[in-house]
């Protein structure tokens, strides 16, 4: 009998925090699951401390290094569950995860995306995610009715606490292993296209900001972002989508000025709708590039006083 889900983890690079990754699996109250990790050719010790797990859950499959949308996908082709759950080779999950993701899935059964909230860990300062115009009960869940406006400030799903039917991917198609910037983004659009998405507010996630070898550490230019007009003939016909892209437009244009390439900025600036964003953001944005990296360091200084200053949403 096949397990209820299969928890996906692309692994490049992780060997300080995949050890505590895999633990936070084990751990899960519910254990109808199999583990499918997949070693995106990484050139440290990942690998190894990966088989020194002893379970026959874990499945491991090493591949070339293509990308984390690439092992994903990989990963959702090796399953054998009607469930994926994805996890990211440094992030944490708390033992009631995927309990309250089949208690969702059972509240919920026709949804195409089933979220769970998470914090952040930046430092040892730990950073709550804000769902728009949502119950700040931590017992709320429900099916979403807009998805695109309800993660205007944070994106109601992350890489890390979600769980996808695996048949909506034979709908609205894998990850795009095109992009190594906004992949996730530009899947979760496409699902929110298509589906209602079901919501639980109670946090059971951990995403960490701390970990080593991330994309981000990369000059953003040099990356193959989400091409966000892909989705103009959907956003002129949803004023949330819209507004959605447009708030990533914003920080794409304030990556581009940080790096001095004016011209990519301010082309992507001048597509968005001056009036989805705030008089704070325009202000930002004529700002100088030195002045924005100022604001930004004041910003992780206040994390540590445990002040978060939400300056892009």
């Amino acid at each position: 009998m096949n397990p209820f889900f299969s928890v996906v983890i692309p692994l490049y690079n992780k060997a300080l925090e995949i050890s505590y990754t895999l633990a936070s699996v084990l751990a899960q109250r519910y254990t109808d699951f199999e583990v499918i990790v997949i070693n995106d050719g990484s050139t440290d010790n990942s690998l190894s401390l990966v088989e020194t797990f002893n379970d026959k859950r874990i499945k491991v499959y090493t591949t070339e290094n293509k990308g984390v949308s690439h092992a994903r996908n990989f990963g959702i082709k090796k399953s054998s569950s009607q469930f994926i759950a994805f996890l990211d080779g440094d992030d944490l999950w708390k033992p009631h995860h995927l309990e309250d993701l089949k208690v969702l899935f059972e509240s919920y059964p026709n949804c195409g995306m089933y979220c769970k909230a998470y914090d952040k860990i930046k430092g040892k300062t730990i950073i709550d995610s804000q769902y728009k115009d949502l119950p700040k009960n931590k017992k709320w869940k429900g099916v979403i009715t807009d998805y695109f406006h309800h993660s205007f400030i944070n994106s109601l799903a992350s890489s890390s606490s979600i769980a996808i039917k695996n048949s909506v991917f034979d709908t609205v198609g894998y990850f795009n292993e095109d992009y190594n910037s906004g992949e996730d983004t530009d899947q979760w659009i496409r699902i929110a296209l298509q589906y209602p998405i079901a919501f639980d507010n109670k946090v059971s996630v951990t995403i960490n900001l701390n970990a080593g070898e991330q994309l981000t550490n990369t000059l953003f230019n040099s990356r193959h972002h989400l091409d966000l007009d892909s989705f103009a003939k959907e956003e002129q016909q949803n004023t949330s989508l819209k507004t959605y892209l447009d708030l990533n437009r914003y920080a794409i244009a304030i990556q581009y000025k940080l790096e001095d390439e004016r011209s990519k900025s301010k082309t992507i600036y001048n597509t968005i709708d001056a009036k989805n964003l705030s008089p704070l953001q325009k202000l930002i944005y004529k700002s100088p590039g030195v002045v924005i990296q100022i604001i930004l360091n004041s910003r992780n200084l206040l994390r540590k006083a445990n002040i978060n200053l939400r300056l892009f949403r």
